[in-house]
């Protein structure tokens, strides 16, 4: 089973990248599961939500606490919440900044495996709005072939309809341009 735990803000897209990447699984043959966690917290609060993905039924109904991967959709959440608390021994990071992955690395002194994406840059240039939601799938595509990207695309037209297509692209490009780091990860 692989786990993934997903940090953001409030109307960034954590929970519903989450959902359309359990929907792309289980169109897939496989079987998906995504949920948040958050409280009475406003739009712009920190929110996580979480994914499980298994070719076998999912039974376990409890939040992620040692995810295999972890999205950060927005890069102030880095310095506010320890995202890579729990993570697997071979766990991968993976993030949006607009920084290297040595810079990442010396910055918060990591040890795991790692990704950056400048998915706010890509989001602003194809969606005109600063949401990485659908941007971060792409650049966790890239790490790990969880799904096949293709599988999205069914999942983001019935999400986004109109503005399915610049999702996709956006996606796509944050595949191309995400640096991945495996470091000590096994992945």
């Amino acid at each position: 089973m692989l786990e993934i735990r997903l940090h953001g803000r409030g109307g960034q897209g954590a929970v519903t990248s989450a959902e359309l990447l359990a929907v792309a699984a289980i169109n897939e043959g496989n079987y998906g599961q995504a949920f948040p966690s958050f409280g009475p917290e406003r739009r712009g609060a920190p929110v996580v939500a979480f994914c499980r993905i298994d070719d076998k039924p999912i039974k376990i109904r409890s939040n992620i606490n040692e995810p295999d991967f972890v999205l950060v959709l927005d890069p102030s959440i880095l310095r506010l919440v320890n995202v890579t608390e729990g993570l697997k021994e071979n766990g991968i990071l993976i993030t949006n900044t607009k920084y290297s992955v040595s810079e990442i690395r010396d910055e918060l002194g990591l040890k795991c495996g790692l990704a950056v994406v400048n998915a706010s840059r890509i989001a602003m240039e194809e969606l005109g709005v600063p949401v990485t939601n659908t941007t971060m799938l792409g650049a966790l595509l890239k790490v790990k072939a969880i799904i096949n990207p293709d599988s999205l695309a069914e999942p983001l037209r019935e999400r986004f309809s109109r503005i399915a297509e610049r999702n996709i692209k956006a996606l796509k490009r944050a595949f191309e341009e995400t640096v991945v780091d495996y470091h000590s990860s096994g992945v």
